[in-house]
This record gives C-alpha cells, structure tokens and sequence, in this order.
C-alpha cells in the first residue's frame, strides 16, 4: 500500500497524521510512505526525521493524494482538498461528519471510503481513537476559560482559584465522559469549585469516587443545568453522542440570564456544539460574545499543543492504520467490530446510522455495500 501524509490546511492546524516512527514500521512492513513537505513542522518533526525513518518528501499535496491508497490526516478535508477526492480512496482521519452535509454529499459522490477516527468504538464501549484529543482538549478547556476570564481577554477578572478570603471562579462542566474528566481534574487542581452534570447516575458515582465528594455531581436536567449556568463563572460544553450532532442543552435563554463576562468553552463544537448559541470558531478568531457571554468555540482545540497531540494521537491511530494498509479496509473490517465501527462511506453509500439521523438521508449497514 502507498500511505499518503498530507500537510494540514485548517486554520492553524499544526498537527500531522503519521510520525517517523509509526513511517518507521509502515516501511518494515512493505509500505511506501509518502509525506508532504513540512507537514510536520508545525509538530516540530522536520523533514529530515521523515527521511530518516524512510518516507519519501512530496513537494505538492495533489500529488500526495494522486498516489496514495490511504490517505491519513488530522481533521476533515477541507473544501480545496474535496477535488482530490476519488473512486476507492481510503480516507483515515477526524471526519465529525454529522454537521457537515456538503463533506458528506462530496464523500458519497466521489465513492471515497472514509473511516473516521472518532467513530472506531471498541467493544467495551472505548472510543480509542477519540479519547488523546478529548484528554487534551478537557485539560485545555480549564487552561483556555481560565485565561478568557481575566479581564484584559474580556472575562470577569476573577482567578479561577481564587485566594485566601475570596472565593473561587465556579466552574461548570456539562458532561462527565473523557472530557469533562479531565477538564474536572485540572480545574478541581487550581482550586476552582467544580461541578459535574451528566446524565448518567452510575457515572456520576464514579466520579464522586474519583474525587472523593470534592466536586460537586448533579444529574442532568433542563432546570438544574440552568440554575447551575446562571451561577456560573466558566462553563465547559463536554457533551458526546458518538458521531451524532450533539445536542443543544444549555439554551438561549439561559445564556442571557448567566453573569456578564462570564466565558463557555464548547468542547463539542465539532459535532455542531452543546450551547444553543454556539458556532465554530478558530484560533485566529477564537471567540465571540452573545448576551455579555464570551463563547470560546475552536473546532480543532489540540492543536494548539501539536507536539504533546499529535504524539498522542498517532500512539492510538497507528495499530489501525496497520491493519488498513496491511490487510486492506474490507478485510480489516472482517476482523474488527471496531473498524467496521469507524466506516462512514464506503462506495458512495453512507454506512453510519447517527450521520444519517443528523442529516435526515438513508444508510445501509456495511455488510450490506461489501
């Protein structure tokens, strides 16, 4: 197989799909690698540590996707890639595809089998491939809504821990999976009062264990969202419905009864957000306010820190990406619930139920189109 690296092209998307190290075992397996120049620049891994471990450096990114059979990525395919589209293509990356309905269209239209990270589900439930990037982006949702709520960046002026004799920022997070951990374990650590809310009794159990009843745990309910956003200082959007549109609990409404300067982070924006008022945002224009409210909503969060993500990330995408490039994508779905999982589209036909759902179009299960 040829596997294809090309350099990411979203707003201030610095992380890479393959390092040296995983074009290292790709090669001893037989596999050509081809890797756009400074693709992984932005990650601090020069071209030289490509060639070293045995890529080939391709000038132009047309020609990286002419050539490959796999094409592995970061984040979707933008709209001055969707020409190098074509018949068979393998397409391995974030897709998030729910609120995406022209990437869809073009995807099916030109039969490119895309496999999406953030879909591949293990049969415990785990979402692999998700899980580094929602690490990451948890803990920097606290670090982000800490620096937003300093008054220079337009906040409230208040430090998250506060000090001795005044009170802490009250830190709201909507979601206890992998995100709202690890935003709960950075916030809970610089003193703020954290709040958990989710909809699940047993999972919040388990964080009340984790924290030893140090943060607050509420079950999720239109009201007591509302009540615990109105009281708030930052609140992160840490909500997931695996490859579905997330849906928009914290209301309008609600936001215009919250504190003036108070910050949200929707950590969701990729699968159309948790805030009503919600709309992607990027890194070079982070943030906007609706209702005095300053609304934090970057759709690619870890790339802010490529380095610590983009080894993270391809730690978890490289056993798979094997198995694709060794196997080829129909076998490697014969042999894994979890990689059937991840298909999306597969000859021009959407294969995923949540998508479909979203969109309001007709799927077919996969081992209907194989």
């Amino acid at each position: 197989m040829i596997i294809g690296v090309p350099k990411e092209i979203k707003d201030h998307e610095t992380r890479v799909g393959l390092v040296p190290s995983g074009v290292n075992l790709l090669r001893e397996h037989g596999h050509r690698v081809l890797v756009e120049t400074n693709a992984g620049t932005g990650s601090t891994i020069p071209d030289t540590e490509y060639l070293a471990a045995g890529a080939e450096i391709v000038d132009r990114a047309p020609d990286v996707w002419r050539q490959a059979d796999i094409i592995v990525k970061v984040k979707e395919p933008q709209r001055t890639e969707v020409p190098f589209f074509r018949p068979g293509l393998t397409l391995f990356t974030y897709l998030h595809l729910a609120p995406l309905p022209e990437l869809t269209q073009a995807l099916l239209d030109s039969q490119v089998n895309a496999v999406a990270y953030e879909t591949i589900r293990e049969a415990d439930g785990s979402l692999p491939l998700l899980t580094p990037m929602s690490e990451v982006a948890g803990r920097m949702s606290v670090q982000i809504g800490a620096q937003y709520l300093e008054a220079p960046n337009g906040g409230r002026g208040i430090l998250l821990g506060g000090i001795p004799g005044v009170a802490p920022a009250n830190v709201v997070i909507i979601g206890g999976g992998v995100v709202g951990h690890n935003a709960a374990k950075i916030a809970h650590g610089m003193g703020a009062d954290v709040t958990i809310i989710d909809r699940s009794l047993p999972r919040l159990r388990e964080i009340d264990d984790i924290f030893n009843g140090t943060v607050m745990t509420l079950a999720s309910n239109s009201w007591t969202i509302g009540e615990a956003v109105r009281n708030a200082d930052l609140v992160i959007g840490a909500v997931l419905i695996p490859g579905a549109a997330a849906p928009h609990l914290v209301r309008r409404d609600m936001i215009a009864r919250m504190k003036k300067g108070a910050v949200l982070v929707d950590v969701a924006i990729d699968q159309g957000g948790c805030f009503e008022t919600s709309r992607p945002t990027t890194h070079s224009e982070p943030t906007y306010y609706v209702d005095d409210v300053l609304h934090y909503c970057v759709s690619n969060m870890p790339a802010a820190v490529p380095h610590t993500s983009t080894l993270g990330l391809t730690n978890a995408t490289l056993p798979y990406l094997m198995s694709i490039a060794t196997n080829g994508l129909e076998a490697a779905c014969e042999q894994s619930q979890a990689m059937r999982e991840g298909v999306n589209t597969f000859r021009g036909e959407l294969v995923y139920g949540a998508i479909a759902d979203s969109q309001g179009r007709k799927w077919r299960e996969l081992a209907s189109v194989m």
